[in-house]
């Protein structure tokens, strides 16, 4: 998740054809992560089958997550954010457009997806 405030945005990463997910999220509860994480996968255009999180509180509801969708949630171990790294590396791709310290929250959902659009992808 990057945001420092409320708003905040969440990145999910198909990990094997680098597809990216950005959703807009108003606050970092497990409510609003399984709302707009689950809405963002059942309507996107490629299957994701796993996500990779962090031990923040926001995915404690892991398992209504994967009731409502076909994706299975993995954790990553404490302190080994190597297990993370397309991931990590996609968060560092994204500041260039959403640099530290910016606010969030006027930042819509088409944004977040043209933001999704413009990411160099490796190959």
């Amino acid at each position: 998740m990057l945001g420092s405030t409320k708003h905040c945005i969440v990145t999910l990463v198909e990990r094997k054809i680098g597809y990216l997910i950005i959703g807009k999220l108003r606050n970092r509860t497990v409510a609003e992560f399984n709302r707009v994480a689950s809405q963002l996968i059942n309507s996107a255009p490629v299957p994701i089958h796993t996500i990779t999180a962090d031990n923040g509180t926001e995915f404690q509801g892991y398992k209504l997550f994967e009731a409502a969708t076909t994706a299975r949630f993995f954790f990553a171990t404490p302190h080994h954010s190597w297990e993370r790294g397309t991931n990590k590396n996609t968060n560092g791709l994204i500041r260039q457009y959403l640099p530290k310290r910016t606010s969030l929250a006027r930042l819509s959902q088409a944004n977040c997806n043209r933001i999704a659009g413009r990411r160099p992808r490796g190959s």
